[in-house]
């Protein structure tokens, strides 16, 4: 054997070795959820609480994802959710993360609209109807039969997905106790959701709702009449306490060093500092 082939053959024994040597590294489970009301299949990443496992016996809040793809916004907020529940922190109860892996987020998260230039960017767009129907007919309830959960549920989503929770947040407010809308893209429709009239208007919760609206330094959004993301936000903001409902607890938060492509992170971060204040 010539001394290339024996190099060669030294090599080859390390490298099987260290791979051999390598575990793999788990923050959660894959699943999925067949809808029928989407007509397709949609896959969920799920991350499980540290203490999570079959004898255990207790229950935990789910924090629902939009987004929710590995190559999107589960890992680090995933992470988030860990940090916040260690127990030297306890900033947040131990939860379930369900990521909503995306098929088409333009579809899914948007309402029909009647500005042909968003019909003609987004040609798939005005299916949220069925998407929040597969989300209290569907996932929702494929959750709390198949994991242990409390029955407090948050909804999470930046830009498109945060005009999602805004229009869930107006239309059927009580699908979530809480909601985490970050730099939503209101400017959908030329701002139509705005001027909708919430349900807790002549249907007073009698449980609390926390709604957390962030938003970074993030100017003018798209569309063919000018809305600042900003000031869009903050219009959210106010209509949501005008409301003067002690049941409702809104939090505005802006923040300047963030942009839209930034913000999620820091945003969820300081949700939970908000939303569950100490």
């Amino acid at each position: 054997m010539t001394t290339l082939k024996v190099a060669a053959s030294i090599l080859l024994v390390l490298v099987t070795h260290c791979s051999w040597a390598q575990s793999s590294l788990s923050i959660g489970i894959k699943d999925s959820v067949r809808s029928v009301v989407l007509s397709e299949k949609r896959m969920l990443n799920i991350y499980l609480p540290e203490e999570y496992d079959q004898s255990d016996t207790t229950k935990y809040q789910v924090i629902y994802l939009l987004d929710g793809g590995m190559d999107e916004d589960f890992i680090h907020i995933a992470g988030l959710v860990q940090f916040n529940t260690l127990p030297w922190i306890k900033r947040i109860p131990p939860s379930i993360v369900v990521g909503i892996v995306n098929r088409d987020r333009k579809r899914d998260f948007t309402f029909p609209t009647t500005v042909a230039e968003d019909k003609a960017r987004y040609p798939t767009a005005g299916g949220s109807g069925k998407f929040i129907a597969f989300l209290e007919k569907e996932l929702v309830p494929y959750i709390q039969e198949k994991y242990r959960t409390s029955g407090a549920k948050m909804l999470v989503g930046q830009s498109l997905g945060g005009l999602l929770a805004t229009e869930v947040l107006i239309e059927n407010p009580y699908l979530f106790d809480k909601y985490v809308i970050i730099s939503p893209s209101l400017w959908w429709d030329n701002g139509s959701l705005l001027k909708r009239q919430m349900v807790v208007a002549v249907s007073p919760p009698t449980t609390d709702i926390g709604v957390y609206i962030g938003v970074g330094k993030e100017g003018l959004a798209p569309g063919t009449v000018p809305h600042v993301m900003e000031v869009d936000a903050n219009l959210l903001s106010e209509k949501v306490s005008k409301l003067q409902n002690k049941r409702i607890h809104p939090e505005f938060d802006y923040l300047p060093e963030e942009d839209h492509a930034t913000v999620t992170h820091q945003a969820v971060f300081n949700a939970f500092r908000k939303l569950y204040p100490r």
